[in-house]
């Protein structure tokens, strides 16, 4: 149960908040709600988000494992959730997204994924236990731009997992309809959009 109220004062502010999470996500994402009690915080953490979507020099799926080894390391289930969502219009398989929290015993992953996802959880620890020859790997298979775009995107994860958590906020229902009843197997619904403005 959130440890905040979903319900702010219905501000105009909020009103179209509202509107555009379920014009964009198909319901009202209820990490905007908690912050809606605070307009600034909910304004910047928007902000936020729109510039951190404009982030493009690391490969979106790479980017996607290292968000949800984050946010399982973290125990974030909210986060968990919408990251699937979001992941399955990327193109993840299903199997690669499922595995996530038991990624080390599963063979789904290439060798790279697998680094990303020990960076991920190596930087969530408190503190970081990044390794030196880890992060290097990264660094030469990656290049240094998409190396620091990884790590500010485990860092930006690490304050969505760790508010949501903190906040008492759990999972939507986002990952029950990625797959469509009755269509292929394989077949998903795509998101319209990504994180952005979604302050996830």
């Amino acid at each position: 149960m959130a440890r905040i109220s979903l319900t702010p004062d219905r501000t105009p502010l909020v009103r179209i908040m509202e509107w555009y999470s379920r014009r964009t996500y198909g319901k009202v994402l209820e990490p905007l709600m908690a912050l809606a009690h605070n307009r600034r915080v909910l304004l910047t953490t928007s902000r936020f988000e729109l510039s951190v979507g404009r982030w493009k020099k690391l490969d979106p799926q790479l980017k996607a494992l290292a968000e949800m080894a984050s946010a399982a390391a973290i125990g974030c289930t909210w986060c968990m959730d919408f990251g699937y969502w979001l992941s399955r219009g990327h193109g993840l398989p299903h199997e690669k997204l499922q595995d996530v929290p038991v990624w080390r015993e599963s063979r789904a992953y290439a060798p790279l994924e697998r680094d990303v996802m020990a960076y991920a959880e190596a930087m969530t620890a408190t503190p970081p236990t990044v390794e030196d020859d880890l992060a290097e790997r990264l660094r030469q298979r990656l290049g240094d731009a998409a190396f620091v775009e990884l790590t500010s995107m485990i860092a930006v994860e690490n304050l969505r997992s760790r508010t949501n958590a903190a906040l008492g906020l759990h999972s939507q229902g986002f990952k029950d309809s990625c797959d469509i009843p009755g269509a292929a197997p394989g077949a998903t619904a795509r998101p319209q959009a990504d994180r952005t403005a979604a302050g996830q």
